[in-house]
This record gives C-alpha cells, sequence and structure tokens, in this order.
C-alpha cells in the first residue's frame, strides 16, 4: 500500500503497509499534536473550496491543439480521438534500457508544446498522458520551465513509457535536478518553496519511436500537466455536503493478491493504484481478453487486478504507484482518458459523482485519523464512488481483506483532511508530506454534456 515516508511533498505509494500498520498495532503511534488538530487556512469564499488558483490543469488534446505546437518528424492527425504519430522520421538513435542493459535502434520524431504561463506559479507540476503505443513503439515525456526570476530549468524526463514492456520497460528517470528544482518520480517540484521560487511558465516536449524500417507509430491522444502552488497547511477548511448518491463501482481487494507476482513490487499488499485504477476501467466497462489474461496464473481470483500491477509498473520506481503511469494505463483501454490533476475540496467530488464520475484521491493517515480504516499508511489509493445522506464518503478501499469488504464509508470531515493536507505526523511524530489534493479521474473520450459540465467546473477538459 505504501513505501516508507519521504522527505519532499509527493508522497509516494507503492510499497506495503505493514511498518505503519505494526505501529498502531503495537501501540507506539503518537497522539498528533494539538498544532495540528487547530491550524487551518481560512477560505476566501466560505464555502470550504480551496482558492482555484492554486491549481491549474492545462492540455493539449484537439486537432487545433496539437497544431499549436513544433512538430519534427511527426504530424498531427484528426478524427474522433485526434493526435500526433510519426510521420517522416527525423532521424534515428540509439536507447540503452538501463533495466535490460540492452540497446536498441529506433526511428523518432518530436512534437514541442507552446510555452504556457502558469496562472498561478506553481511549486509542483505533474504531466500526464494518453497514447496507444503498438508493440514496436514507445513514447518519452519531457517539460522544461522558465522560473519566476526568468532563468530556465534543464529539460526533465517526466516518462519513458510504453503500454506494453515486450520493447522498453517503462521507468521514471531519478537524479534529475540543477539545485534549484527537482523531479521526484513523476513530480516537478522546486526546492524550497519558502524562499519565493516558482515554476513560471513550462513547455512539454513529446519524442515518439518506433522501430526502424516499419510503418508502426505511437499515436498521443491527451498530454496535459497540473501546476499547484497548494500552501502548507495541518488542517484545511470543512466543505459542506451537498450530494447523496453512490455509483455501482466493481470492488476488489488488493491484499488477495498478497505475494502474487513479487517482481512487481512484492505482490498485491502494494497494488492499491492499480487496483483502484481497474475498479474505475471496469465501471467504464473496459474489459480485457482471455488472451491478455493468458499469463496470469489460473488458480488466482480477480487476474485482471495482476494485469493493472504488470502494466502500471514503473521499473525506476520499483512500484505501481507512479501516478502518471496509472492514467496513461486507463487510456489503453478503448474510449477512455485519464488525467493526474488536484482537486480543492470534496465538494468537487461531489460534482465528479454528480455527474457519474467516480475518482481516485491519495491520501496518508494514521490509523488513528481514519475511524474504521484499522491501518495507517505513508500513501494509499482509494476509489470515492459517493457520498451517503449525511455527506460521509463511500470508498472503495482496495486494502481490504476481500472483495466483500472493500466498500467502506469514512467521515467526511477525518478523510476530507487527510486528503487535502500537505502536512501530517507520521507514526514517530515527525513532520511529513501529504499529497495536497491528488486524484485520478478517468472518463470517457466522449463525455456527456453533463460529464463535459462537471470536469469542467473543476478545472478538466
Amino acid at each position: 500500500m505504501s513505501r516508507a515516508e519521504q522527505p519532499s511533498r509527493r508522497t509516494v505509494l507503492a510499497a506495503a503497509a505493514s511498518v505503519a500498520a505494526a505501529a498502531v498495532a503495537q501501540g507506539v503511534v503518537p497522539a498528533v499534536p494539538a498544532a495540528a488538530a487547530t491550524e487551518s487556512d481560512p477560505d476566501a469564499d466560505g464555502t470550504g473550496r480551496a482558492d482555484p488558483s492554486q491549481v491549474e490543469y492545462c492540455c493539449w488534446t484537439t486537432y487545433g491543439d496539437w497544431r499549436t505546437g513544433t512538430a519534427t518528424g511527426v504530424e498531427a492527425v484528426a478524427g474522433d480521438r485526434p493526435g500526433v504519430v510519426v510521420g517522416t522520421p527525423a532521424g534515428t538513435t540509439s536507447y540503452t534500457d538501463p533495466h535490460t542493459g540492452k540497446t536498441a535502434t529506433w526511428e523518432y520524431g518530436t512534437w514541442t508544446g507552446p510555452v504556457h504561463r502558469l496562472a498561478v506559479p506553481a511549486t509542483e507540476v505533474i504531466a500526464s498522458w494518453n497514447a496507444d503505443t503498438p508493440a514496436g513503439t514507445w513514447i518519452k515525456v519531457e517539460l522544461h520551465g522558465t522560473y519566476s526570476d526568468g532563468t530556465d530549468t534543464p529539460w526533465y524526463v517526466m516518462g519513458r513509457w510504453a503500454a506494453g514492456d515486450q520493447d522498453i520497460r517503462r521507468t521514471s528517470v531519478d537524479g534529475q535536478g540543477d539545485g534549484r528544482s527537482s523531479i521526484s518520480t513523476d513530480t516537478f517540484a522546486i526546492g524550497d518553496a519558502s524562499a519565493g521560487l516558482r515554476l513560471a511558465s513550462y513547455q512539454l516536449r513529446l519524442t515518439l519511436y518506433r522501430k526502424p524500417g516499419t510503418q508502426l507509430t505511437p499515436t498521443v491522444r491527451r498530454l496535459g500537466a497540473m501546476g499547484s502552488d497548494v500552501p502548507d497547511r495541518f488542517t484545511v477548511p470543512a466543505s459542506v455536503p451537498g450530494l447523496a448518491r453512490e455509483l455501482k463501482v466493481p470492488r476488489y481487494s488488493q491484499e488477495i493478491h498478497k505475494g502474487q507476482y513479487p517482481e512487481y513490487d512484492n505482490g498485491g499488499e502494494a497494488w492499491c493504484s492499480p487496483t483502484s485504477s481497474q475498479m474505475i476501467i471496469e465501471y467504464w466497462g473496459g474489459r480485457l481478453t482471455a488472451a491478455q489474461l493468458a499469463w496470469v496464473d489460473p488458480s488466482y481470483a480477480d487476474p485482471q487486478v495482476c494485469h493493472a500491477a504488470r502494466y502500471t509498473y514503473d521499473y525506476q520506481y520499483a512500484g505501481c504507484g507512479n501516478w502518471p503511469f496509472n492514467a496513461a494505463y486507463a487510456a489503453t483501454y478503448q474510449d477512455l482518458q485519464g488525467v493526474v490533476t488536484r482537486l480543492g475540496s470534496l465538494t468537487d467530488l461531489e460534482t465528479l459523482i454528480a455527474a457519474g464520475i467516480p475518482a481516485m484521491t491519495s491520501q496518508s493517515f494514521l490509523s488513528s485519523e481514519l475511524t474504521g480504516a484499522g491501518y495507517g499508511t505513508s500513501g494509499h489509493l482509494m476509489t470515492v464512488i459517493g457520498f451517503t445522506a449525511d455527506g460521509d464518503v463511500i470508498a472503495n478501499d482496495p486494502f481490504s481483506p476481500d472483495d466483500d469488504a472493500v466498500r467502506r464509508v469514512y467521515a467526511r470531515r477525518e478523510f476530507e483532511n487527510i486528503w487535502l493536507r500537505t502536512k501530517r505526523y507520521n507514526a514517530s511524530g515527525k513532520v511529513t508530506s501529504g499529497t495536497g489534493g491528488v486524484c485520478y479521474v478517468y472518463f470517457p473520450a466522449a463525455p456527456t454534456p453533463a460529464q463535459t459540465t462537471a470536469l469542467a467546473a473543476v478545472g478538466l477538459r
């Protein structure tokens, strides 16, 4: 479910929860200090919603969007789902896969997006993308930015990605930084936000690769990034309940996969992210064929969860919790899109649920901070599927002993706070990070008018 605590705000999601759970069981988890219980950030409009200027998602997804970039060896294609594909390649290059040691030659082309000036300069940026990568193809996503003092970042690799694992091993890239910012798995972050430095603008660059001499091509259908400057806070304003509705989302437990396929982050105990992703994918009708699941041991229940773990696995991070890799995996299913963003309150989730759109939230907490959970975690994904008449959160929590136990009801105030805060006290009593409202949103390629309106209301298109 979670890894050990990390010093950055980016809460790492993908290793076992046993350490934190053991600390709770042994009675060594300290009470939350009084400062954490009383510190809050007043909201500007009294609604409990976060200031929308704290988060901005921008994307390129229409034919017109793709035409705004600079294309070298690639071209925009129109149709029901426009995208960018390899045209006449710009040249060839070699790539040595750090996880296999194999070197191969690839034809490539690049698409460089226009400079996007952030409405509010950001301390963090998370890119996400949707692409088709048939065997023999893959993509690289990069980010370059300009700081608020006018200087530039390097070009940072945000991911080398393929839907399959036969050509390259999908991977994040460690060790990237310039002393002022760095990349932590999937997140660009300013090193010392308290000094006032921010990212004022950015560009995204795609590189599309294919085997030489073929007509193969990846097709990138969505490329976007969420920039944010969420203030550090232990508590957040409470939102007012406004919806009672529950969506019928499949229920899958990660725990029934404990010990299965340990090569993918030690097995199911760490699979909260792909398990949650698979629930929502199947809610939208995504199904795997018997041929796609043929590699899974036939004695394993819910083999599609094993499949999701394998095809979200980040070979550098050594886990299945890479946020953009999960969104990209969801979009490999026909007619689905996936986005990583931040939301401002449970009111935003109510807006999505009202339109029939469930969402996945990332949070970290002590066992004492979420009544009924029965565990603590330094990072965990759940699927929010609705709200009770009292406004409490109905969640499909994959950290459950079996599928029948997955549906949970969590107290609204507790859930909202552990999800939206950026600071918390861990099991050792030290101040560490929270995700600040990170959320995966998966939705149809052709959303209904009501869904389009709901997505726009939370800053997505």
